[in-house]
């Protein structure tokens, strides 16, 4: 490549080295516009929309939209990495596979299980591991600790799958977090996951939390991510 900039994200406002990823992008706007001064777009490129600004302890802070899967988190996560960013926190959904645990509850990965295309072609571990000052400060905030498990599909045809998964030690499910731990991971950057919990699917049913109720969620998690970022500061 004789051209530095980078290809997806295009950047229409600073960078800061903290950055908080939500996969949607709306969430991404509502978080941004909870926790920061004045936020700027700094991408809208592909819809990824994100924003910079001035964080209440008066130094910057980026939410920036991962987009859904692995694939779309990869080259979110590799771009802002190449732009400067080397604290990424992940704010994100997941569905519950065991039994206790409750719709909007907060929980913070302590592991990552890869089950997913992405960190498989990174050549990362099955078992991933978040930054540990990171994870204890969203735990110390009140996220439960929980094994967080990766797959490419959230339409899943194989009736199979939840009792492997819970066999392998897995409590909730998303779609993002091994991605961003396998780039974090090789490109030597600090990396967290704390998530909220949108289903309920133990024992073959699905409760789905109600849409009013998701907006407060992914408040809920920013506010969560940004203690947890000053806190382990």
């Amino acid at each position: 490549m004789t051209d530095p900039a980078t290809l997806h994200l295009r950047p229409a406002a600073p960078l800061a080295e903290r950055v908080l990823l939500p996969g949607d992008p709306h969430r991404a706007l509502t978080v941004a516009q909870a926790l920061l001064e004045a936020p700027k777009m700094f991408n809208h490129n592909r819809g990824l929309w994100g924003y910079s600004g001035t964080a209440r302890d008066g130094k910057p802070l980026t939410v920036q939209a991962t987009g859904m899967g692995g694939p779309s988190a990869a080259i979110v996560v590799e771009e802002l990495i190449d732009l400067g960013a080397s604290t990424l926190l992940r704010i994100g959904t997941c569905g519950a596979l065991r039994e206790g645990l409750r719709l909007g509850e907060l929980v913070a990965a302590d592991t990552v299980i890869g089950a997913d295309g992405t960190s498989a072609a990174l050549g990362a571990a099955r078992r991933l591991t978040p930054n540990s000052g990171l994870t204890a400060a969203l735990t110390s905030g009140g996220a439960r600790p929980v094994t967080v498990l990766t797959t490419d599909l959230f339409y899943d045809p194989r009736s199979d799958a939840p009792a492997k998964w819970l066999a392998e030690g897995a409590d909730v499910i998303e779609m993002e977090a091994a991605a961003l731990l396998a780039v974090a991971e090789r490109r030597g950057v600090a990396a967290a996951v704390v998530l909220g919990v949108t289903d309920l699917l133990a024992g073959g049913r699905r409760e789905r939390i109600r849409s009013d109720e998701l907006e407060p969620l992914g408040l809920s998690l920013g506010e969560a991510a940004w203690a947890a970022l000053v806190a382990s500061a």
